[in-house]
């Protein structure tokens, strides 16, 4: 069992999937940085594909998306989408090989079947793409069989569902309403689809939530035969996520609960045999994430822990961010801008951070402590930071050995809160981020 040091915990911390995060994004960064980076690009990349609609809006949800309901908007940005591919595929060096395709929203099951479909074919066109893994997140409530016909037909190997919770009262205090059989269902048609690696998320710290609701869902992905579970703890906003403001705040677990809740999480997920990967994510030990984490290779991007290794990752779609070396941008954030945009045949990053030197050093730091819980600390980078660490080393959370901070296996929780000391843009007031647990 972890040892609850709250102290530790009371500064809001960024959950680390980029650095410099986006929080230092500024509209000084467009399109001309962007372009400048694509068009030197080299080796394997990875690409991103944002779908920005969903059947119905979950009220937790952070996520850029809005329902699916008008189709004439749903066409609109998929031309719009299409069009995107095209521009940023025209200035892609041929010679960079895509290894990995991800979709993510929204849930890019809330359109057709065949217009995922055509969107594969366009962006297996458009870019070198020997053989790649795709990847996709699902709502299991529009999972439907002609979308297990595309996902079979494609050759899909790893899917994530939206599970959130089994508790139907807690589904209907987050409007997530999706009965067991509909979930059971979804993952049938998944296996029988051929998806070989399958997600589930699940949340803990949610409205009126109890410890034995955590471990019945929990134990229900296990009994479903989820390969990966990511258990995360609900953030709550609403000063940020308006929609978060139909959720019940005083029913709300508190601090210590919550950081219950991801300790016995942790303790039932590793009794089940699964492999801690990172802070909050867990796999089977025959799934490649679990191998990336067991042998040194696991790393971290804006879709959380993966094992892809690829360093560049393009982003297309509304708000998506692109990771390249020298930058971080994100596209026009605003969906009727981003089809004007494309209309007019430009390209609609709008805003991200340059990458110095100093930043992708500490950026390594980082990755490797959330990662591997252990990072090499150069001399002048340790004096900077002794003052803030110190807490932290005499809990015993972390420690020196050597020139390696290493963080202890009862330190997990305390990995985003370590990590943050080596952020120079955080003010550490950061009432505008998530909490550490």
């Amino acid at each position: 069992m972890w040892k609850y040091h709250p102290e530790l915990l009371a500064i809001p911390v960024p959950r680390y999937t980029s650095f410099p995060t986006a929080a230092e994004f500024s509209d000084s960064i467009g399109v001309a940085d962007f372009v400048s980076a694509l068009e030197g690009l080299r080796g394997e990349a990875s690409l991103y594909v944002h779908i920005p609609f969903c059947e119905k809006i979950c009220w937790y949800c952070g996520c850029n998306t809005s329902a699916a309901g008008r189709r004439d908007r749903v066409t609109s940005y998929l031309d719009a989408l299409h069009r995107e591919i095209e521009l940023v595929s025209e200035r892609t060096p041929r010679a960079v090989d895509f290894t990995g395709i991800a979709f993510g929203g929204g849930s890019p099951n809330a359109i057709r079947p065949v217009e995922f479909v055509r969107l594969v074919q366009l962006l297996t066109q458009a870019f070198r793409t020997p053989d790649p893994l795709i990847s996709i997140e699902l709502d299991p409530r529009t999972l439907s069989s002609e979308w297990a016909a595309a996902i079979g037909g494609i050759g899909i190997g790893r899917a994530s569902l939206g599970v959130q919770t089994f508790g139907p009262a807690l589904q209907q205090a987050i409007g997530r309403v999706q009965p067991e059989d509909m979930i059971e269902s979804a993952v049938r048609m998944l296996r029988d689809a051929g998806v070989r690696s399958l997600n589930f998320d699940l949340m803990y710290g949610l409205p009126g939530q109890t410890m034995a609701e955590v471990k019945d869902s929990l134990r229900k992905a296990v009994a479903l035969g989820a390969d990966r579970i990511a258990l995360f703890g609900y953030a709550h906003v609403p000063h940020m996520i308006a929609r978060q403001r139909k959720i019940d705040a005083s029913a709300l677990p508190d601090a210590r609960m919550r950081f219950d809740m991801a300790a016995e999480g942790h303790d039932l997920l590793i009794d089940e045999g699964y492999v801690p990967v990172g802070f909050d994510h867990f796999a089977r030990p025959g799934d490649p994430l679990a191998q990336a984490a067991l042998s040194g290779r696991l790393h971290r991007n804006f879709q959380g822990f993966t094992e892809d290794s690829a360093q560049s990752v393009l982003g297309l779609g509304v708000s998506a961010i692109s990771t390249l070396p020298e930058v971080i941008v994100q596209n026009e954030k605003n969906a009727g801008r981003y089809r004007m945009l494309t209309s007019q045949d430009r390209l609609t990053p709008s805003r991200g951070v340059r990458r110095s030197a100093d930043d992708r050093r500490r950026a390594r730091v980082i990755e490797q402590l959330l990662c591997g819980q252990k990072a090499a600390i150069a001399p002048a980078l340790r004096r900077e930071v002794d003052a803030s660490l110190a807490p932290y080393l005499e809990a015993g959370v972390c420690a020196f050995d050597g020139d390696d901070l290493v963080i202890a296996p009862g330190g997990l929780p305390y990995a985003r809160s370590i990590a943050a000391r080596f952020d120079p843009y955080r003010a550490l007031t950061g009432n505008r981020l998530s909490s550490a647990v």
